[in-house]
């Protein structure tokens, strides 16, 4: 086997950027590992595949443990494996969250005038150049192209319950109803595989291997020297010269960190693994946002129930071939909004998807008929959970445990934030669209049937972080530049190492943190 400067444990959001900043250098041999395969799947690329992705497409099948605090409900953990991880298989919202979020993590070197020039740098954004926007980079930004009028109504709608119509989410201003913009080029998906990761392989200097399980770190002399990793050919070990990177996603690298002996003592302990490092905060920190929905019957066929039928999917399927438009050419969630549970002061705290459909996502009830679905997420919860190890075994799934709600606060934030997507579903605008709500339903009004209907139907919005965070304290899995504390040669780079989750979604910040890792790893900053 050749000589390796970098090794990087997984090629999802994170992995596919660095992989691809890394090997400019061509004097730079980099070796990326991803335990999934290829995108050649024609619904990696097609806007509305992301709606067969939740349902288990190209991901690790996992689950949580049963959550306390949700009646003891396992919930679907959608963590994708594949080339590109969560970029390749989500909703393709680019939103990057607010300058305070980055602000308030007090890390010297990541604040929002620090962060703001790498989200930057990424953007080939098809509407805006300014002080928020940049075109240009790898990753298209684009407007969507599949939403419906109803998705007008729907902002229509927002407008009259107070929300200001706002153009650009990720602009001088987070709050408002709007359209998002997409991680999209051509009407076409733009995942990191596709606008880094691909390019980036006709190089001499960078080898991708998919179907790559990694095992285990190797650690010589408080030194991380390399990893192992399994394919259908065997177990191979392979040695970086300069780093290894983790960027195994906020469930992998924690995983795979505890895994080699690296973590809290006790629970290593527990399941006969040796120590090699005692750090008590891997894989604690977990934060996720959770999910309520409102779900409406509309009046008509104003929304893409219907779809999923053979005859009509393999017709929009041609549609899309042939003009770029119609129900495949809709990531199903191009409008919503950010707003606020209390009084307003510029740091909204609820986000608002307006999904064209029901039952688009696994867990999610599908209604006969038209329907429409607004899910809303209270965004910065205090709940803290963790990732462990069931087994010291690769193949063993993980265990979950995002602890949702433990902080009675997170409920009741979360029950305010289904309150106002209510009211907005139920205003004037919207009242020539929708008939009825379908759910909570018009008998759920007192406190005791919304918390029950919050624990029956409350999802993730497959926003984890912070299970390896960056920080200058003992809790700390990584030193603000990145790297492992107590153990030279080994970085994390991907959303685990967010300290606390971003008031939005979390792909564009994890390219982001992928983007100015690369500059701190080539010494440039």
């Amino acid at each position: 086997m050749p000589g390796w400067d970098y090794i990087i444990a997984g090629g999802g959001s994170a992995g596919a950027v660095l992989a691809a900043r890394l090997s400019e250098d061509p004097g730079t041999r980099v070796l990326l590992l991803e335990a999934g395969g290829r995108d050649r799947h024609p619904l990696f690329h097609i806007p509305a595949g992301f709606a067969k992705m939740t349902k288990g497409m190209a991901s690790w099948g996992w689950e949580t443990v049963p959550q306390k605090h949700l009646g003891g409900r396992r919930l679907w953990y959608t963590q994708a494996r594949v080339i590109g991880g969560g970029s390749s298989i989500n909703a393709q919202l680019y939103a990057r969250g607010n300058p305070r979020d980055y602000d308030g993590w007090g890390i010297p070197g990541w604040g929002w005038a620090d962060v703001l020039p790498y989200f930057k740098r990424s953007e080939d954004n098809e509407r805006f150049e300014n002080a928020f926007h940049a075109k240009g980079g790898p990753l298209g930004v684009s407007d969507p192209k599949g939403a419906l009028p109803i998705a007008e109504a729907y902002i229509a709608a927002a407008e009259a319950t107070g929300l200001p119509r706002n153009p650009d989410f990720n602009g001088a201003a987070q709050e408002g109803a709007g359209y998002y913009q997409l991680t999209q080029r051509n009407v076409r998906r733009s995942s990191t595989a596709r606008a880094f990761l691909h390019p980036a392989l006709t190089r001499p200097n960078l080898t991708l291997v998919t179907h790559a399980q990694v095992g285990t770190l190797m650690v010589e002399n408080g030194r991380v020297t390399g990893l192992t990793y399994r394919t259908k050919g065997g177990e191979t070990s392979v040695h970086a010269d300069r780093e290894v990177i983790l960027s195994a996603g906020a469930i992998g690298s924690p995983a795979l960190l505890l895994r080699s002996g690296i973590g809290p003592a006790d629970d290593l302990g527990a399941l006969g693994i040796g120590i090699r490092h005692d750090l008590p905060g891997v894989g604690r920190n977990l934060q996720d946002h959770v999910n309520l929905c409102t779900i409406w019957e509309c009046t008509g066929p104003h929304s893409y129930d219907g779809w999923d039928r053979p005859d009509r999917t393999l017709r929009a399927g041609l549609q899309y071939i042939l003009t770029k438009r119609g129900p495949a050419a809709s990531s199903l969630f191009e409008t919503g909004g950010f707003w606020y549970t209390g009084e307003s002061d510029g740091w909204p705290d609820i986000q608002f998807h307006l999904g064209l459909g029901s039952g688009i996502e696994k867990g999610i009830a599908k209604i006969d008929g038209a329907g429409v679905t607004l899910n809303s997420a209270y965004l910065r919860p205090r709940s803290r959970g963790t990732v462990r190890l069931a087994a010291a075994d690769p193949k063993a799934a993980p265990l979950i445990d995002p602890n949702y709600w433990a902080e009675p606060e997170d409920l009741d934030a979360s029950l305010r934030a289904l309150e106002v997507a209510r009211e907005i579903m139920g205003a004037a605008p919207l009242k020539p669209w929708l008939r009825r709500e379908v759910l909570p339903g018009p008998d759920a009004t007192g406190r005791a049937a919304l918390v029950a209907y919050a624990h029956r139907m409350a999802k993730t919005d497959h926003h984890p972080v912070g299970t390896c965070r960056m920080g200058e304290d003992d809790m700390a899995v990584v030193t603000p530049d990145l790297r492992l504390r107590g153990l030279s040669g080994l970085r994390i780079v991907d959303a685990s190492v967010i300290p606390n989750v971003p008031s939005s979604n979390t792909n564009a910040p994890t390219i982001m943190v992928a983007e100015r890792a690369a500059d701190l790893i080539r010494g440039r900053v």
